[in-house]
């Protein structure tokens, strides 16, 4: 017989596996010497009271349960349908894989290098402030969140099997753990080796993987996807395209606009990076001097109405660094990463204002079409870029000095590897951001004790929280509702906001195309 039980445990006890048998079988009531298997289902800190507890939701079981087995063997799909598949983030790499299972054979075309050329590239950012427009955070192998963090929480439960796709990076490589914890999260030193083996599953069934191949048009022969170009003058031909660029990719709006190919503008999110040293946050959320040994490394979620908006935190990295993330020389954008222990002694946010698009005052009125937002979020960065110097530096500024508006003459440490420079982030910002942004983090200093603090620094800008475009698709055949074959996928066409919705999004829209091979044979 097995059960399951709800238990919560001090951090200590949680981590010794057979206090948490002996509290599980107590909770059901089973006799410890007829208790088999233990087997933890979920795991999660609860720090709302003066001594933080670990709840479990822990399976008993008084017969041996069956260990998981082999990951399912991959077909052979050499001579299967071809499926364009562009970009190799995890919406195009899930993509690729559900197609592998439906019999259809993946072409992935990535504009950037595989995961560990790109390292060079981005410690070019680092050292020498030189971004190359097709390898760095935002664009190669893994996407955006291969050397961002690998934070794998997300509420799209509706969008598909969360499941599936944990168990999938597990097969490649991610820790179990993925598969209980609350908030489960890999970690960007763990990741280039999982998202290689992925690639490597695929090329061997007999997909194929392009590097450097960044794609310059669309090829469409009535209202029909048949292709795509790419930089160096190749065409790869398929009855399906699915588009998963990631919103980075800025070109690829711009040549769906020229070639009048639908595209929408999007509410999104701007701001900044907030780093506060970690044992701030951690005595403010376990209620202590010094974090328990057993305890992660303390994390926020905040949230705050301003002025009919909502200023909110985003992509929290306990023990993390942040990360220059911009696509081209002349802009800063900012991201946060944390390893997977995350041991850095630093904890970073994006803190965002959500907008809408008549609230996008620095964008000249004769742009209202579509790429607005885009418009809007390169102002700001280009903005960013000027105050720090034509340089990566990022413009900062304590975080009182932000709310009070005053000129921070120093600024203390900071994990961002191209340096910060003081800088007026209050008037760098457009106004309708930096007003909320400096009322919310009033209201938040009142929720969390410590949080307001000049010891905190303010760093511009926070502006790829998502994508300010959407490219429409019909939501049953989940194609462009223009052209036939053609499948907007993932972040950049605005239908996911992380790893998990884009994976997710990224199988969906995979099974679709299996439906359309079936109906067109």
């Amino acid at each position: 017989m097995e059960q399951v039980v709800d238990i919560a445990l001090s951090p200590r006890e949680a981590s010794d596996p057979v206090l948490v048998r002996d509290a599980a079988a107590e909770e059901a009531g089973m006799p410890l010497d007829v208790v088999v298997a233990t087997r933890i289902l979920k795991r999660s800190i609860d720090a709302r009271s003066k001594q933080p507890l670990v709840r479990l939701r822990v399976s008993v079981s008084d017969v041996e349960q069956a260990e998981p087995g082999p990951p399912p063997a991959i077909n052979d799909v050499r001579s299967g349908e071809p499926v364009i598949i562009v970009g190799c983030g995890p919406a195009g790499l899930f993509s690729a894989l559900r197609c592998i299972q439906h019999g259809l054979r993946p072409i992935l075309l990535e504009r950037g290098k595989d995961v560990r050329a790109r390292r060079r590239d981005l410690a070019a950012i680092n050292k020498f402030h030189v971004v190359d427009p097709d390898s760095n955070y935002c664009f190669g192998e893994g996407g955006a969140g291969t050397y961002s963090d690998g934070k794998l929480y997300t509420r799209s439960h509706k969008r598909g099997d969360v499941g599936s796709v944990l168990d999938l990076l597990v097969d490649f490589g991610a820790s179990p753990d993925i598969r209980v914890d609350a908030h489960p999260h890999i970690g960007t030193n763990k990741l280039p080796a999982i998202i290689t083996a992925m690639r490597e599953a695929i090329t061997a069934a007999g997909g194929e993987v392009h590097f450097n191949s960044r794609v310059i048009d669309i090829l469409v022969e009535g209202s029909i996807a048949r292709g795509v170009l790419t930089a160096d003058g190749s065409e790869h031909r398929a009855d399906s395209v699915v588009l998963a660029t990631g919103h980075s990719a800025r070109d690829i709006f711009e040549l769906l606009l020229a070639k009048g190919i639908t595209i929408e503008r999007k509410d999104f999110a701007l701001g900044v990076r907030i780093e506060h040293p970690q044992a701030i946050i951690d005595r403010a959320m376990y209620h202590c001097d010094v974090r328990d040994p057993y305890l992660p490394p303390a994390s926020y979620s905040l949230v705050q109405q301003v002025n009919g908006l909502g200023v909110y935190s985003f992509c929290m990295c306990p023990g993390g660094i942040i990360a220059p993330c911009a696509t081209s020389n002349d802009e800063v954008v900012t991201n946060g990463w944390s390893p997977s222990k995350r041991n850095n002694p630093f904890a970073n946010s994006g803190v965002v204002v959500g907008l809408s698009g008549s609230m996008l005052s620095s964008v000249p009125d004769e742009m209202h079409g579509a790429l607005r937002g885009m418009h809007y979020q390169q102002d700001v960065e280009r903005a960013a870029w000027r105050a720090g110097g034509e340089r990566q530096s990022a413009p900062a500024q304590r975080m009182e000095d932000f709310i009070i508006g005053k000129h921070s003459a120093d600024l203390p440490e900071c994990s961002y590897p191209p340096g910060i420079v003081p800088y007026r982030v209050d008037q760098l910002l457009p106004e309708e951001v930096a007003v909320r942004l400096r009322e919310g983090l009033k209201e938040f200093g009142k929720k969390i004790r410590g949080y307001r603090t000049n010891e905190a620094v303010v760093v511009a800008v926070e502006s790829r929280t998502s994508s300010p475009v959407r490219i429409p698709r019909d939501p049953r055949s989940l194609e462009h509702v223009q052209i036939a074959g053609l499948y907007p996928c993932g972040e950049g066409a605005g239908y996911a906001g992380g790893i998990v919705s884009a994976a997710m999004d990224g199988q969906r829209v995979a099974d679709r195309v299996a439906v359309r091979y079936s109906e067109l044979r």
